[in-house]
């Protein structure tokens, strides 16, 4: 019988910060974060909400203290480029499900006024029904288990903004017709039922054959790395790559503490000064300069809301203050 090779595991490390992934087509987030957690080598990980598998682009990668403020970025306005295919319909809304109708495409109902028409009936506040292969849950199971075993659920429509949206003719070829759509769109749209819905209003029905996210609260492609470079890089490269905590409080007011309020503040202990009021505030401490946590200030009192922990502030410090030299990972046998 041959023996079984020894497993090895990668020794791991604090790694804090937030690490902008462009992801590529056919990784789950879920499989995207692991990846890349395993090599940055790091201790915790979480990510900012999901992005589909047939979908690419900005996934913010949370690492250590930074996933402490992820839901910030989950509840984050969203900018997407879509391209749908007019004249069928699918049992997904995309490019893998099966074609449930084709229906002939009029060009007169693609003029830049019918267009221009469309867009502002979708502009706004908007009513969407969640689509059957979708991650919501019910009664504990996520909607496209039920939808894999031809299980219709009924679903109620939830509201959304569609902050901004574009759409032009797509050139695809002589026989067919296609919408590209540029999308900014609170939290929980989906873009596939956003393309359905744009199709049935044409009058033509329409399914999505490209998605990609191009913005997520600030946080744009030009900031991304993509998984294959990432694995090209040597690993000190990849720990640049890492952004600080603070990149996910980009709307946060910034308040600096000396030595003794950020001691009383990391404590719980609310502080008073001349601030004006603000909801949310990233607190700093300012020898040496490090994120303490977030606050809001009322009434000239700054309160805690979210605190980072001394370990993690010493941790970011070290880190911050050395060079990108650390040990290699040591590979233990199980």
């Amino acid at each position: 019988m041959t023996a079984r090779a020894p497993r090895i595991r990668v020794q791991r490390r604090p790694v804090h910060g937030v690490l902008l992934l462009d992801k590529p087509l056919g990784f789950s987030s879920n499989d995207a974060l692991q990846k890349v957690k395993w090599l940055l080598r790091a201790e915790k990980a979480g990510h900012t909400g999901t992005l589909d598998p047939l979908a690419s682009g900005v996934l913010p990668l949370c690492f250590g203290a930074a996933t402490k403020f992820s839901q910030l970025q989950l509840d984050a306005p969203k900018t997407y480029e879509a391209v749908a295919l007019l004249g069928v319909t699918t049992s997904t809304g995309d490019a893998e499900g099966e074609v449930l109708e084709r229906r002939e495409v009029n060009p007169a109902q693609l003029s830049d006024e019918r267009l221009a028409e469309v867009q502002r009936q979708f502009t706004g506040p908007i009513r969407q029904v969640p689509p059957m292969h979708s991650a919501l849950k019910k009664d504990g199971r996520a909607l496209y288990e039920y939808a894999r075993e031809g299980i219709e659920v009924e679903r109620p429509a939830r509201d959304v903004t569609i902050h901004a949206l574009q759409l032009a003719l797509a050139p695809v070829d002589q026989a067919q017709y296609a919408i590209k759509m540029i999308v900014n769109c609170s939290k929980g749209t989906y873009i596939r039922t956003l393309g359905e819905d744009i199709g049935r209003a044409l009058g033509c029905g329409a399914h999505l054959t490209f998605l990609r996210r191009t913005d997520t609260g600030g946080l744009g492609l030009d900031r991304c790395v993509t998984l294959a470079a990432l694995e090209a890089m040597a690993e000190d490269d990849r720990l640049a790559c890492v952004h600080p905590v603070e990149t996910l409080l980009p709307q946060h007011e910034r308040v600096t503490l000396d030595g003794e309020n950020a001691g009383r503040f990391l404590s719980g202990v609310r502080r008073r000064g001349a601030w004006p009021d603000a909801p949310a505030v990233a607190v700093f401490g300012n020898a040496p300069r490090a994120l303490l946590g977030v606050g809001h200030i009322t009434a000239g009192e700054l309160v805690p809301d979210r605190l980072l922990s001394p370990l993690e502030i010493q941790q970011i410090i070290e880190i911050g203050n050395t060079p990108r030299t650390t040990e290699r990972g040591t590979l233990e046998a199980l």
